[in-house]
């Protein structure tokens, strides 16, 4: 069973055409968008000019039957903790909400699905790093 965890990158080149992610989404059993990923793009979308446009889009595809949206509670919060206290002792700092991203990879299992380098530091997720321009 594959089960994925699109980030924000991974979910705005979906949407501009990436063929690789598309590619993954197809293969997938279950799609998740945890909190932080829906926080980001929710202020990414009033930062545009096609905001309701763009939220239309983000409801349609959450009302996919095999995709859902995970919620942060104190056992995303421990791995959290695990993650940033690996980052800080090997000095390799990234985004803090990435952090909180890969806490909900960890809590859950799923294969983190993103189009940043950094994610491949964490020995704790599985990340499928894919190419922004790869296009359909």
């Amino acid at each position: 069973m594959k089960r994925i965890l699109l980030d924000t990158s991974a979910y705005s080149n979906l949407m501009r055409g990436n063929k690789k992610i598309a590619e993954s989404l197809d293969e997938a059993d279950e799609v998740f968008l945890c909190a932080i990923v829906v926080g980001e793009l929710l202020a990414g979308f009033k930062r545009g000019s096609r905001e309701k446009d763009n939220k239309s889009i983000l409801k349609e595809f959450l009302s996919v039957s095999n995709v859902g949206v995970l919620y942060i509670d104190d056992s995303t919060a421990e791995r959290y903790s695990i993650i940033l206290d690996y980052l800080k002792k090997n000095g390799t700092p990234i985004p803090t909400n990435d952090i909180w991203i890969a806490a909900s990879a960890m809590q859950n299992g799923l294969v983190l699905l993103t189009t940043d380098q950094h994610f491949s530091l964490l020995p704790q997720i599985i990340s499928e790093v894919v190419s922004a321009l790869e296009r359909i």
